[in-house]
């Protein structure tokens, strides 16, 4: 099946959504790539897109005030970003309302500004400018880290569908927001949700005077996924949930499930001041290695 396929949303509550997607742009091919994913999800939502472009000027790039009518290289470049994404977005989903806007000031800070009273905030995995290295670098990891709200990072490789979406899901109450925005993609895209869980013994049980039973740890595990989910399966029905769990690094398991996958939803714990702490390792490392679109909602 092409990219193409954009299902209407489905089920009996659908309404019309009043919280924009927004998509940040730079001009570079990934981010071409997560306009059209934005576009799509704005369309499966009946949201309006909101597409933006951050001037950050460098200690050198300091304008000296140019006049309205003579605006400098950075905004001019901008301004041609934006109306190209525009062009991109409308080609892809006429019916979808979109505006732009350019924005000075700082890039992180100014993204997770504009992730507040949005649906979800996209990004590429890589730019040009100050989204160079997007994806491994800074701004991603500080934006899906200090974000309320989700934040999809659109990687190459999420060109073909799957008709299936995959969500992490730990034995805690800090991956609940990842389900609600996983069972509600899947539920808007008509498609099944993989709902994949890994476990490992710890360090210790490989000691030789410590025995486990394996089938009650895996029964365990069971139950664990099918607790998380119950509540979950009763308000959204018409999803279809596929109960994955093995025994695996959950980097590992989440990364191998994204080959077949629309879209990948993790968590992140919400704790700490650092980016990277807020972010959590299994987020972190989803982010760096899986083979498609990735969506990081904080709890």
């Amino acid at each position: 099946m092409s990219s193409n396929d954009t299902s209407q949303p489905v089920g009996p509550d659908t309404h019309e959504g009043s919280s924009p997607i927004v998509v940040a742009v730079d001009g570079s091919a990934d981010a071409d790539r997560a306009v059209r994913w934005a576009a799509d999800d704005a369309f499966r939502r009946r949201s309006p897109l909101r597409i933006v472009h951050v001037v950050e000027r460098g200690p050198y790039d300091i304008h000296r005030f140019a006049a309205p009518e003579r605006p400098d290289t950075m905004v001019m470049n901008g301004r041609k970003v934006l109306a190209e994404a525009e062009q991109t977005a409308r080609r892809r989903q006429p019916s979808v309302e979109v505006s732009t806007e350019l924005i000075e000031g700082n890039l992180t800070r100014t993204l997770c500004e504009q992730a507040a009273g949005a649906a979800a905030i996209v990004l590429g995995s890589r730019g040009l400018g100050g989204f160079a290295g997007a994806l491994l670098g800074s701004v991603s990891t500080h934006v899906a880290g200090h974000a309320h709200g989700p934040v999809v990072v659109v990687r190459p490789g999420g060109e073909t569908v799957h008709r299936e979406v995959v969500v992490g899901v730990d034995d805690s109450p800090r991956c609940e927001p990842a389900l609600a925005y996983a069972f509600e993609q899947a539920r808007l895209r008509g498609c099944a949700l993989r709902a994949v869980h890994a476990w490992q013994l710890p360090v210790h049980a490989f000691a030789p005077e410590i025995s486990y039973d394996m089938d009650e740890i895996r029964q365990a595990q069971h139950r664990v996924v099918k607790e998380r989910l119950a509540a979950w399966q009763e308000k959204f029905p018409e999803v279809e949930v596929v109960e994955d769990v093995h025994s695996a690094h959950p980097v590992d398991a989440l990364t191998s499930a994204s080959t077949r996958a629309d879209l990948v939803v993790v968590g992140s714990r919400g704790m700490g001041a650092v980016g990277s702490l807020l972010l959590g390792s299994v987020s972190r490392g989803v982010l760096h290695h899986a083979h498609g679109p990735v969506a990081v909602v904080r709890s």
